[in-house]
């Protein structure tokens, strides 16, 4: 029950450390569902990773920054939490799946697996027909849902959540795929168009399951619901009423400032964040309020040399020579507000030091 989040950290971790302490692998994932689909094993293994590269993008100044040890099953029977942030996982998980495995159906990769052509002729709107070659999103639909929602055996609330959640991030892939049109008519005239419909780049899918996130419901079920008839009957009439496109949760977030170790949370201690920079948005510019300030710590400055290969030039034949420049870069982190004190008295001494040897 829950497995899948498991699966797909460790799919994460195997595919990009190879750490041969995991017990798990593509493998392990792909027996438990039919043996048929071992084809799409790389397919599954990519969109799991993607999933939780995604999370971490979309969080990554966020007090929760979608950390790997949160991830982890306390046992194999759920998660710790029940929380928007673990409908958020579920969600860009089975997001992360379905559209890899669309992709690669568009790429070639299934023989299987062609075009959705199922609409072309047929007239879409004012001036253009279906036509063309669109990316089938219900293949990758029906496979990720083979996968992905089949690990799902409880009957509980718990359940009913996570796999409302992973409808989600399908509903989140087929809401943002993007309608291309191609123009007919004598002499360039765009008479009539042939429309097909594409998958987006997988952080449009992001950002929109992000905003879900925001606006995710709270459903309020009687503690202990479980799985007798009765309860089953008033969980799937309470999930039933609310909106697939939704994200859904059963308990509140814990406070993400501080340290906890029995959630595998680290707190906002020892963070990084951003106070300026080109190219930064609003929610950017706000992280060092957000991790630091409104976490009860000071925002430490620190100041770093980094050095990196610049000036190249191509030599003949056939080299290529570099400069390595020095760039002192500033950076800055959230620590205790009597450490900061501490630091910048250091600080100031080093400073006095090497001003007197010069």
């Amino acid at each position: 029950m829950f497995m899948h989040l498991e699966v797909y950290y460790y799919i994460f971790i195997l595919m990009t450390h190879m750490k041969s302490c995991c017990s798990w692998s593509v493998n392990n994932f792909l027996m438990t569902g039919p043996k048929a689909y071992l084809i799409y094993s790389s397919s599954v293994a990519a969109g799991a990773q993607s999933g939780i590269e995604e999370c971490k993008y979309q969080f990554a100044w966020d007090r929760w920054n979608c950390p790997e040890r949160a991830l982890q099953l306390s046992t194999h029977s759920g998660l710790r939490s029940a929380n928007r942030e673990t409908a958020f996982v579920h969600a860009i998980s089975s997001a992360g799946v379905m559209y890899t495995l669309t992709r690669n159906c568009s790429l070639g990769d299934f023989d299987n697996c062609g075009c959705d052509d199922s609409r072309n002729g047929q007239r879409g709107g004012q001036g253009w027909l279906w036509g063309g070659c669109s990316d089938n999103v219900g293949f990758g639909e029906a496979i990720s849902k083979q996968f992905v929602d089949a690990l799902e055996t409880g009957q509980d609330a718990r359940a009913a959540m996570n796999l409302h959640n992973n409808e989600a991030g399908r509903k989140a892939v087929k809401g943002t795929m993007q309608r291309t049109c191609k123009c007919h008519g004598v002499s360039g005239s765009c008479t009539t168009q042939t429309c097909w419909l594409q998958l987006p780049e997988f952080r449009e899918v992001g950002n929109y399951l992000k905003e879900k996130y925001h606006k995710a419901l709270k459903v309020d079920l009687l503690r202990g619901a479980g799985n007798s008839a009765a309860s089953r009957g008033a969980i799937t009439e309470t999930f039933s009423s609310i909106s697939r496109k939704e994200l859904v949760h059963l308990e509140d977030s814990p406070d993400y400032c501080l340290e906890n170790r029995t959630l595998g949370l680290p707190g906002t201690e020892g963070r990084e964040c951003l106070k300026k920079g080109k190219n930064l948005n609003k929610w950017e510019k706000r992280s060092c309020k957000r991790l630091c300030s409104e976490c009860g710590l000071a925002v430490e400055e620190r100041r770093a040399e980094t050095v990196s290969s610049c000036n190249c030039k191509f030599h003949w034949c056939c080299a290529v020579k570099c400069e390595q420049c020095r760039k002192t870069v500033t950076k800055y982190y959230c620590v205790k507000k009597g450490k900061q004190a501490k630091n910048e008295s250091t600080g100031r001494r080093k400073n006095l030091r090497l001003k007197k040897k010069h």
